[in-house]
């Protein structure tokens, strides 16, 4: 663990939490992002400034866009990007990604890793990197003005899960002594369908879109666009990805519970453990539908779940609801678009045979169907 070398994929908010975090730790990082523009605040400060949680400019060793220097630089590739890029970020590191090395989608949303290692797959069969998927991204955060991020809280308990299963603990022996917050999840049935942003992201703003789009109006998005009605329809919502899960023999918490559970949030309702909940006070709502919390929380995070609904016989008439109105509003169709249980090539599975797949997998490590 003390001569491992990590790289991070994503100069975002929570891609410079990541990078600075595993600098301030003494590791050797390198950052990567497709565009210059997002590496120039590192290359100017002399590394990741931080503040909130951590104080300071963290020195990063290599910032590139060069995605072939990212890559044989690390043991761990960390990508922290929106989900919705996972497919063609899979396709451009496919031919570049050694044996056992890990690559860990930061979050995975829902199907995170099946998406990415089948894409891996296509292009390179055989390869046996080990692709990982979080149930959510480890930290609280946001850009600071000017460049830098401002490090509000680190997430308490993060489940963690390779495909397959069985090499979740190889994972774990690399990095859950770095970030002891990660833990071993079942598999990534567990983390896909333990995915908070889909509960909590898409249908506040959705809701809340007049107040979005009215440019002299700013707002609190979770302390005051979560009111107790919108918190009872998130409820709703929340009880279908349970009840997905369930089908598919999965045990998950609710948005409730899992709020207390890594936050330290209290309440009985959602709408109370929202609001009890500190990091989330000073966070402030999009300016705009055009924003993550739709366009990879819808693709990536609802359309999969009602997706996995209809392979296990379970409706889900509130996420249906939410998905059009998205289609809708934003005049895109994210069925079409987003992940489903054809394009994640499961389709053709039973039940019993997408269990034993996410558990076992290929006896050798290989990323091949059974």
């Amino acid at each position: 663990m003390s001569n491992c070398r990590f790289t991070v994929i994503g100069a975002g908010a929570g891609g410079l939490a990541m990078a600075g975090h595993l600098a301030e730790k003494g590791f050797p990082v390198c950052v990567y992002n497709r565009s210059e523009a997002r590496l120039r605040s590192i290359r100017d400060a002399g590394g990741v400034r931080m503040r909130g949680l951590l104080e300071g400019v963290f020195a990063i060793e290599e910032v590139t866009t060069c995605m072939d220097r990212a890559i044989d630089f690390a043991d761990v590739v960390f990508v922290v990007v929106p989900a919705h890029a996972h497919l063609a970020l899979a396709a451009q590191v496919a031919q570049e990604l050694r044996d056992e090395q890990i690559v860990v989608l930061c979050p995975g949303r829902t199907g995170g890793a099946l998406e990415f290692a089948r894409a891996v797959r296509a292009r390179r069969p055989g390869c046996r990197a080990i692709i990982a998927e979080a149930q959510t991204i480890l930290h609280t955060c946001r850009p600071m003005p000017g460049g830098g991020v401002d490090l509000i809280a680190a997430k308490r308990d993060v489940p963690l899960a390779a495909l397959p299963a069985s090499r979740t603990r190889a994972v774990l022996d690399e990095i859950g002594g770095i970030f002891p917050q990660f833990s071993e999840a079942e598999s990534i049935l567990a983390t896909s369908l333990g995915n908070v942003g889909a509960i909590l992201h898409p249908a506040p703003t959705l809701l809340n879109a007049g107040w979005i789009e009215t440019r002299r109006t700013k707002f609190l998005y979770y302390y005051e666009g979560i009111t107790a009605s919108v918190g009872a329809l998130l409820e709703r919502l929340d009880r279908e990805r349970m009840d997905v899960a369930d089908a598919l023999g999965v045990r998950t918490f609710s948005v409730c519970d899992w709020l207390c559970r890594v936050y330290g949030a209290e309440g009985t309702r959602l709408v109370d453990a929202i609001q009890t909940n500190p990091a989330y006070q000073d966070i402030q709502a999009p300016r705009s539908l055009q924003h993550r919390y739709i366009l990879e929380d819808v693709p990536t995070g609802l359309v999969p779940i009602a997706s996995l609904g209809k392979f296990v016989g379970v409706d889900t008439p509130v996420i249906d609801l939410v998905i059009d109105l998205a289609n809708t509003l934003c005049e895109v169709d994210f069925r079409e678009c987003g992940r489903t249980v054809g394009s994640l090539g499961v389709d053709s599975m039973s039940l019993r045979e997408l269990r034993g797949f996410v558990a076992g997998g290929a006896q050798d490590g290989a990323l091949e169907r059974p």
